[in-house]
């Protein structure tokens, strides 16, 4: 077939409209066609609809098709579940278990109290120890979690933020008594608390101090743990609590721009650090909306440490991704039907060159993840490595002109609301309330979609078979024993450590929160004489105090 000019493609587009036209007038009136987030869907794309050429290569800046010239023929996606329940041997059991299967990183879940710099024997904790997570109390915990698991051949992400710094010096002293150099870590701290005020609110102090406490350790992590990434600024959560992609897009790079500044203002070239940024972003259920999402990140982030950071190391201006298919796209009627849909989420993050993915497991929407579905997680990720093509070329959906198009108009918008945002600033936007109000607003949108049945949600407000009974799925249950055994170790590690010791150190941290040091090395000297994670976040709150929540109108 001849090879069509600008010319008669217009014209050939303009007869297709036509017919579109007259099929419409015969059909009666049809829909428009939309992306979840609301991007307007034309019937057929061309090179007409391209805001222009993208020659660029994988590996090549502004990074649209990948941050690796070779992408995955060079090396494969880290392979990554998000594990970790009960107490620290059966999370230890879970991760040895995922490793002898395949797996190639580790991905630690923290129960609520860690999260919230809570013991396990505080009364608030009480019906929480080690549901969502594993419980993490001392540095005992922590060893027993990687018994075993030789931290200098595997990589480790903790899903860890307002008390990030603990959990932090806490990895580096597990690797040390390994006999593993802090130098030779890897792995990372997501350390995003600013998305914390906008999303899971599993914060602890004001705003100011929680973005310091973060920089902190990016700068700590810089000059001691070149290896571990410091932060792994999150979309993930926003997008769980509501947000659309272009919002997830624009909140997550506001959110990475404000760490950015807050490390150059305790007086470290951007160069130093951005290198070892990450960043986790969700993949949601449309999937060239969602592959065109982190295309678009990669681009803007780009151009944004290039253009207003000066940052001059090509490595800065990679948007380095971890993503994994978002838990409240799955359903808890027939949970048999989500092993398609993290499948299509799990190859739409590979498509789009994702560094690490977590794949989600079926009976989440129902509790955590059983060992059998955790396994089936697993395999859906190898089937696509090494059985789909996926991983055989780099950017496989480059030029493709429906993919272009989308990145272009998600770039476009999210780069304006970006602007917006950071015209008020970020921490203003948290105490002010406004972007968790346009995120409440956007999750409201969504779900009058899926009530209205205009968004299908299969076996859920369409093909829903009433007459089925419910799928036989084993559900993981924590038992009441967990909380039982955790409470007897943390009362024997109180008993057997120097008080005296844990008193004095515990005051080394309120004078690091006090000034201007960073409380960094405070918070390692505590960690090793075993205080626990409540007595140094305590510590730093009688400091700092304790955020307040706004109020959302």
């Amino acid at each position: 077939m001849a090879k069509l000019d600008d010319r008669s493609l217009a014209e050939a587009r303009a007869e297709f409209e036509r017919a579109v036209a007259r099929w419409r007038e015969a059909a009666g009136e049809l829909p428009e066609a939309a992306t979840d987030t609301g991007l307007p869907v034309a019937g057929v794309y061309t090179p007409l609809d391209l805001a222009g050429g993208h020659a660029e290569l994988p590996g090549e800046y502004p990074y649209t098709r990948g941050i690796h010239p070779s992408m995955y023929r060079g090396r494969l996606w880290t392979m990554r579940l998000y594990a970790g329940w009960g107490g620290p041997e059966d999370t230890n059991a879970r991760f040895r278990y995922l490793l002898e299967q395949g797996q190639t990183g580790l991905s630690v879940a923290l129960d609520l109290p860690t999260q919230m710099g809570l013991d396990s024997d505080h009364p608030l904790a009480a019906g929480e120890v080690g549901k969502v997570g594993v419980a993490i109390d001392s540095l005992s915990d922590l060893e027993r979690v990687f018994e075993g698991i030789p931290l200098d051949r595997v990589s480790t992400s903790f899903t860890i933020n307002a008390t990030a710094p603990i959990l932090l010096a806490m990895y580096q002293v597990v690797g040390e008594r390994q006999g593993v150099a802090p130098a030779e870590l890897r792995g990372t701290v997501q350390n995003d608390v600013l998305k914390e005020f906008l999303a899971r609110k599993t914060y602890i102090y004001p705003p100011g101090p929680s973005l310091r406490l973060a920089a902190e350790v990016i700068e700590y992590s810089c000059r001691n743990l070149p290896k571990l990434n410091p932060i792994s600024v999150c979309g993930y959560h926003m997008r769980q609590a509501g947000c659309d992609a272009v919002q997830e897009i624009a909140f997550t790079l506001a959110n990475a721009s404000a760490y950015v500044r807050a490390v150059v203002e305790r007086g470290l070239d951007v160069d130093e650090f951005a290198p070892r940024f990450s960043f986790n972003v969700s993949t949601m259920r449309d999937f060239f909306e969602e592959i065109a999402k982190h295309r678009a990140a990669r681009r803007l982030w780009a151009r944004i440490m290039r253009e207003r950071f000066g940052a001059r190391d090509p490595r800065s201006w990679t948007l380095r991704l971890f993503s994994g298919g978002d838990g409240t796209s799955l359903t808890g009627v027939e949970p048999l039907n989500n092993i398609a849909r993290t499948t299509l989420q799990t190859l739409a993050i590979v498509l789009s060159g994702a560094q690490a993915v977590h794949t989600m497991s079926y009976d989440e929407a129902l509790a955590l993840p059983s060992e059998e579905a955790a396994l089936v997680a697993l395999r859906t990720q190898q089937i696509v490595a090494y059985e789909s093509g996926a991983a055989r070329t780099a950017d496989p959906l480059g030029g493709s002109y429906y993919v272009e198009a989308l990145t272009d108009e998600l770039e476009r918008r999210a780069g304006a609301l970006l602007a917006e945002v950071e015209e008020e600033g970020v921490l203003r936007g948290i105490e002010n309330g406004s972007l968790e109000l346009a995120i409440a607003e956007a999750a409201y949108r969504e779900e009058q979609a899926i009530e209205s049945g205009e968004r299908v949600v299969v076996g859920v407000n369409r093909f829903r078979d009433e007459g089925a009974g419910v799928q036989d799925v084993e559900v993981l249950t924590v038992p009441d024993s967990v909380r039982a055994r955790q409470l007897e170790q943390l009362a024997a590690v109180r008993t057997s450590r120097d008080a005296a010791r844990v008193e004095t150190v515990l005051g080394a941290v309120r004078e690091a929160a006090a000034s201007e040091r960073s409380t960094m090395p405070a918070i390692l000297e505590a960690v090793r004489v075993c205080a626990t994670v409540g007595e140094i976040a305590g510590a730093l709150g009688d400091v700092f105090g304790y955020h307040q929540a706004s109020t959302v109108v």
